[in-house]
């Protein structure tokens, strides 16, 4: 039981919209406090970025316990999900808004890219595993008959129009991607980052968001995916480290859509993004690497909201990055969820943070806001 709404129509004058976004909700590392307090707010609709699930096996001294081994089969996955939305705080959250979701890794393995698992099992092997994570995943979320998997595929990005305010392009960037290049994990530039045929969205997608890019006529274009889009120097000095996970490993795909958003204009075009675990606004350049060069998206990072457990408001690792890299507006290591408040001249971001997740009982705040005007990339802290 719960509330839902249907959207404005399409390219009818809307002023207003309110919506949170959340990502990576691990059931052993934490309690779902943010999605207490989330449920509360008033949102027209919510937004899940992945890891709605984890598929770890239970593991000892946790806040509480998966039942079960690694995920494999579909009762696997089935089981998880059931475990997962046990959870007081998340059927609240469910029975308050709308959600319009998508996956991330954790929803079948960890790291997988198209048809590359993690330890590389042959492919009929991990395709019969995905397509049991996805024909769960569908049974569990609020999708339409469109996303019906067959077997190991499944139609999960789609547009949203929010009548002429706001049109929100929900991302595939697990299901059609080529593997990490330089063996995955954080590494330094190598030339696998720059293979013209690696791929995050896959041909067929990519023409997708650039063909519903050129055609909008919202006045805010969101694109709604998993993975930072801003490049994150992880390594302070002159070394370089980056996560060939994210769009860093992907540089010749970036370097096409950031070059799209400089000659084309699409109108204000704000990436959203989890999957890190952290809070981060970001800058887009056109070229990732070079802060000198034009401005040309901005982009807003959400934390988990529970995964690695309890935070802290910023590592000196994170400061580190943050000097590192210059189009970082903000950093934040604590539990969460982020709420966005768009206008027809405002997009308005609020960071909205608890101090601890491993008991319950945490108040919620408000660590930072931000605000993108209309026709001026870029993000100012208020």
């Amino acid at each position: 039981m719960g509330r839902t709404r249907t959207f404005p129509a399409a390219r009818t004058d809307v002023e207003r919209a309110r919506f949170g976004f959340v990502s990576c909700q691990h059931y052993e590392q934490g309690l779902y406090t943010a999605l207490d307090h989330m449920a509360r707010e008033d949102l027209d609709f919510a937004v899940h970025l992945g890891d709605y699930i984890y598929e770890n096996p239970g593991g000892p001294n946790r806040v509480r316990q998966h039942v079960g081994g690694e995920l494999m089969t579909l009762e696997d996955y089935r089981n998880r999900y059931a475990q997962y939305k046990s959870d007081p705080a998340l059927q609240a959250v469910h029975a308050a808004f709308p959600w319009i979701v998508v996956w991330d890794d954790h929803e079948v393995d960890n790291n997988y890219a198209g048809f590359t698992s993690e330890r590389d099992d042959p492919v009929e092997e991990f395709a019969k595993r995905r397509a049991a994570g996805y024909q769960a995943y569908y049974e569990h979320m609020p999708l339409r008959r469109a996303s019906i998997p067959r077997g190991p595929l499944m139609q999960i990005y789609r547009p949203f129009a929010y009548g002429n305010l706001a049109n929100l392009f929900m991302l595939d960037t697990r299901q059609f991607r080529t593997d990490q290049p330089c063996g995955d994990n954080v590494k330094p530039p190598c030339p696998g980052m720059y293979d013209p045929k690696a791929t995050l969205l896959g041909p067929t997608q990519e023409k997708w968001l650039i063909d519903g890019l050129s055609h909008s006529s919202s006045r805010w274009n969101l694109l709604a995916q998993q993975i930072m889009m801003a490049r994150l120097d992880r390594v302070p000095g002159a070394d370089v480290g980056l996560s060939m996970d994210k769009w860093d490993g992907y540089d010749v795909e970036r370097a096409r859509l950031l070059k799209f958003f400089d000659e084309k204009r699409p109108s204000n075009p704000i990436v959203l993004a989890g999957d890190i675990h952290n809070n981060w606004v970001n800058d887009l350049h056109l070229d990732a690497a070079d802060v000198s060069s034009p401005m040309v998206a901005t982009e807003f990072v959400g934390t988990s909201v529970s995964t690695t457990g309890d935070g802290i408001d910023i590592t000196d690792a994170q400061r580190a990055m943050v000097a590192e890299n210059p189009w970082v507006r903000f950093c934040n290591n604590q539990r969460g969820y982020v709420t966005c408040d768009v206008a027809r001249n405002i997009f308005k971001t609020n960071y909205r943070v608890v101090d601890f997740v491993t008991r319950p009982g945490a108040p919620v705040t408000t660590r930072a806001s931000f605000v993108v005007e209309s026709g001026q990339a870029g993000a100012k802290r208020e």
